[in-house]
This record gives C-alpha cells, sequence and structure tokens, in this order.
C-alpha cells in the first residue's frame, strides 16, 4: 500500500512540474505605456569648483516599454520615453529656469512576484537619452528672457557668451519599485542617477572645473497588455 501511495504522490509531483514548465514557456512578450510626473535637478560644481544649489523642476514623462520573460519572475525591460528634465535656481537676483526633453531608451531587469491581489515590481538597469530641445527662462527686475538651449559637445571661442549649452547625449543608471493590478493597471515609484556631464567642455573658460548631471525621481501610472 505504502508503494502504492509513493508512487501516486511522484506522479503527482511529475505533473506539477510538467504543468509548471508549461507555464513558463507559454510566457510571451507583453507590452504596456506609462505616464506620470517627475522632479529633477541638475547637480554638480559650477566653473570655479562650487557646488551647485539648484531647485528641483517639475517635469512629465511618459512613453511604452515591452518586457520579455527571461526565466522565471524575471523579465528584460525595454521601453521608449519622452522625459522632461531640468532644474530651476532662486537668488536676489532673479529666477533662472532650465528645461530640458529627452527621448530615453532604458533598459531594465524586472522582478515580478505575485503579492496578495496583484505582483510587486522590483527593477535596475542603465538608461541611455537623446536630447530632442530645451529652454532656459530668466526672470528679473520684471524682465524676461526666454532662450533655446543649443546642444553641442564643445563650445568654441567665439561662441555667444549669451547662450545656454547642454550636450545632446546623456546616460546614467535607473532603479525603481511598484505594484501591478492583476487588471494589468500599475503605479510605480523610479529614480534616476545620471552619469555623463551634460555641460559641453567651455574653450572660453580657463581651467573650467563645470561637471553637471541629471538626477531625479518620478511617479508613473502604467498599463500592461
Amino acid at each position: 500500500m505504502r508503494a502504492i501511495y509513493l508512487c501516486v504522490f511522484i506522479s503527482l509531483i511529475i505533473h506539477v512540474q510538467h504543468i509548471t514548465a508549461q507555464d513558463e514557456t507559454q510566457a510571451k512578450t507583453s507590452f504596456g505605456v506609462l505616464g506620470g510626473v517627475n522632479f529633477f535637478n541638475l547637480v554638480g560644481d559650477d566653473s570655479d569648483g562650487v557646488e551647485e544649489e539648484n531647485d528641483v523642476l517639475l517635469g512629465f514623462q511618459g512613453g511604452v516599454f515591452a518586457r520579455i520573460p527571461l526565466a522565471s519572475q524575471f523579465y528584460l525591460q525595454p521601453g521608449l520615453l519622452y522625459v522632461q528634465k531640468g532644474a530651476k535656481n532662486e537668488s536676489d537676483l532673479g529666477k533662472i529656469t532650465y528645461r530640458l526633453a529627452y527621448a530615453e531608451l532604458p533598459i531594465n531587469f524586472l522582478y515580478k512576484a505575485q503579492v496578495g491581489a496583484g505582483s510587486i515590481l522590483l527593477g535596475f538597469g542603465p538608461y541611455v537619452a537623446y536630447g530632442i530641445n530645451g529652454n532656459v527662462k530668466a526672470e528679473s527686475g520684471g524682465v524676461s528672457l526666454d532662450d533655446d538651449i543649443v546642444f553641442q559637445n564643445e563650445v568654441a571661442l567665439t561662441d555667444p557668451l549669451t547662450n545656454f549649452y547642454a550636450k545632446r547625449f546623456d546616460a546614467g543608471a535607473n532603479v525603481f519599485f511598484g505594484y501591478e493590478l492583476a487588471g494589468g493597471i500599475s503605479v510605480q515609484f523610479n529614480a534616476q542617477l545620471g552619469m555623463l556631464d551634460v555641460n559641453p567642455d567651455d574653450n572660453r573658460v580657463a581651467d573650467d572645473k563645470t561637471s553637471i548631471r541629471n538626477t531625479g525621481f518620478g511617479i508613473s501610472l502604467g498599463y500592461g497588455f
């Protein structure tokens, strides 16, 4: 009798493992959209090596993503996003607002595990970004100046002093966590650390110590299908 029970038990284990293996191999790539707000800053040092004292700027982020199964509960999640970044600076002299817009490609590794009625989402990975446009607005004494940011990697001696320059390419690291309901709706909190200087090399400044990077965090709602 014990031998019969043992055979039945082993058969059940093999059957369950077979079903699980089928579920994992049948997992398919899925897609989704997300959008939300972010809070970014331009951090680093100015031309004299003094730390910048900018404030965070409210912006928007949104786009699409794919979720590619790698193993049980693990995915590769690339995306294509439109992300607004920048900073603002207020002093007794006035207020300056820097706005930068990027087309961003994050490539995240995602861990997704069922908890309650939905699943927790934990992810991290690198990103690369391409500057689409930018704007600087300066306000002082009732006078306002609004100008486009010029994207270039190096500032020549003959370039205008009145322009604000930035490198077009950026790259860094993402980390995020969130919760996804069974219907595919999710909320996600993300943080981002830029690892490249976005300020160009300025040949007009002797011994230029400027080093400025994008950094920030955001909150997004998503929908997977």
